[in-house]
């Protein structure tokens, strides 16, 4: 019997994420293309900045100018900021009722899961769509802890201003690069939270964005505060639908780890394959706290993304759990960095990374040990898995060690699915596609291992939707 003819290699079944909505004029606000001093100050307006904000932005707006395009990594040629919309602004004011959200933003969420989600297993909940928070929601129990968990505008404005201002783009500067000079001009959106001295909260919060609008920018500012022995899982969710012009995303993450404080910030991202991913994550991390990151990337055109880990104070710890996959037409420039300062400081950075079609994934680390960080160790793993002969896997790791008393190690692995696996897979009934997408699923285990149940369950439905038709 002739054996059966393969299919051709399928893309991605995105039609969880890529439905939209048409964007009507009555019900969004769009400021013109193009990145000017006028956009800047029209963007200021309409937040009502305080002066010193809007004094921020237009300072970082002079240092993106002054600043080139970063030349080390993947081309970003076909992103064009004379293209790109930099604010998008739904009619609608932000709300803690989930039934005064309008019906086309209330029904993109309904189907990304997130009121189910709330309603399960979250204490809170923040949903930005396009350039603004459409929704945020802290439950009572927790709000009566103490916890803070707004929107960053209403907190900029109220009893928390003068907390934004002493922390706001203080561990991302805008002169650290371009494109964090671009989101100190232009940001909007985002979240803050602030966990009082000794409080744990026990179940995750969470914050989804979500971009609607074609050639637009998403440029949400993330700011956590975890006081001295407190202790915060922090969940964030990105989606958009595909367009046929290019899409940037460039947020920025900043996160404060107090004092024997905890913090987890777990990650799915799923752009869209027409985004250009240039996102900025930071933490430091003061004496006996720790910073747990779980990051899982799947989607974007082009992709800059490494989350880095300051370990500031004596004792001090990170872990760095991450998994790539990059499909046709992608390459995923990610990694992690980290700088050890205080004695006694420790790092693990464990990452996987998988390539198909074509797909171009690079994996790229720093990890710096300074002099006065006597006794500090550090591990790297990274393992890189190659779906056929047109993709391709790089590693790039940099250690710049200043003292001798360090323990520094870094393992790297890149290989293929074994033939030997699939056929023993095969053996018991199991087709050679499902096969290969249970080999790249336990490969990327350690990963969603660290994630709470239902975002394991979406990474490894993502992991599958990505394998089917691969054996073409």
């Amino acid at each position: 019997m002739a054996a059966k003819e393969r299919v051709a290699v399928k893309d991605i079944d995105r039609s969880i994420y890529d439905f939209r909505y048409e964007e009507r004029d009555r019900d969004f606000y769009k400021i013109q293309e193009g990145l000017t001093k006028e956009i800047v100050e029209e963007i200021s307006d309409k937040k009502g900045d305080p002066q010193w904000m809007r004094d921020f932005r237009l300072k970082s707006l002079e240092i993106y100018n002054q600043k080139e395009v970063p030349q080390w990594g993947p081309s970003i040629a076909g992103l064009d900021m004379n293209n790109i919309v930099t604010y998008v602004k739904p009619k609608t004011k932000m709300t803690a009722d989930w039934e005064e959200v309008p019906d086309d933003i209330k029904n993109t969420f309904e189907k990304l899961g997130i009121p189910q989600a709330e309603r399960k297993s979250l204490a809170g909940v923040g949903a930005q769509y396009d350039s603004e928070l459409v929704y945020h929601n802290l439950q009572k129990e927790v709000a009566d802890k103490g916890v803070v968990y707004t929107d960053i505008e209403s907190a900029l404005h109220g009893t928390f201003q003068d907390m934004i201002r002493d922390h706001f783009m203080h561990l991302v500067p805008p002169t650290d690069h371009k494109f964090a000079a671009l989101h100190g001009a232009v940001w909007s959106g985002g979240s803050f939270v602030y966990v009082p001295k000794g409080v744990s909260v026990e179940i995750p919060l969470q914050s989804y964005f979500r971009l609607n609008a074609p050639g637009a920018g998403q440029f949400e500012h993330t700011l956590i505060i975890v006081d001295e022995g407190a202790d915060l899982h922090f969940i964030e969710g990105c989606s958009a639908p595909k367009y046929n012009i290019a899409n940037l995303h460039a947020g920025c993450v900043e996160l404060y780890v107090g004092k024997n404080a905890k913090l987890r910030y777990s990650t799915i991202e799923n752009w869209s394959k027409n985004m250009y991913n240039l996102n900025t994550k930071r933490a430091v991390v003061e004496e006996g706290g720790t910073m747990e990151w779980v990051s899982g990337s799947f989607g974007s055109h082009v992709s800059y993304l490494y989350p880095m880990t300051i370990l500031k104070g004596e004792g001090s710890h990170m872990e760095f759990t991450g998994v790539t996959f990059a499909g046709k037409g992608q390459n995923l420039d990610t990694g992690a960095k980290v700088v050890h300062i205080g004695k006694d400081t420790s790092s693990y950075i464990n990452t996987r990374s998988i390539s198909k079609d074509g797909g171009e994934s690079t994996y790229r680390s720093s990890v710096v040990i300074k002099n006065s960080a006597k006794n500090a160790k550090n591990s790297v793993s990274c393992q890189s898995l190659m779906l056929d002969d047109i993709s391709r896997s790089d590693t790039i790791p940099a250690m710049d060690v200043r003292t001798q008393q360090a323990d520094v190690g870094h393992e790297a692995k890149i290989g293929r699915i074994s033939d030997d696996a699939v056929f023993y897979l095969m053996s018991r009934g199991i087709s050679e596609e499902e096969a290969r997408a249970m080999i790249v699923s336990g490969f990327a285990d350690s990963v969603s291992k660290e994630l709470p149940l239902e975002y394991a369950v979406e990474m490894n439905n993502l992991i599958r939707l990505e394998m089917v038709g691969a054996i073409g």
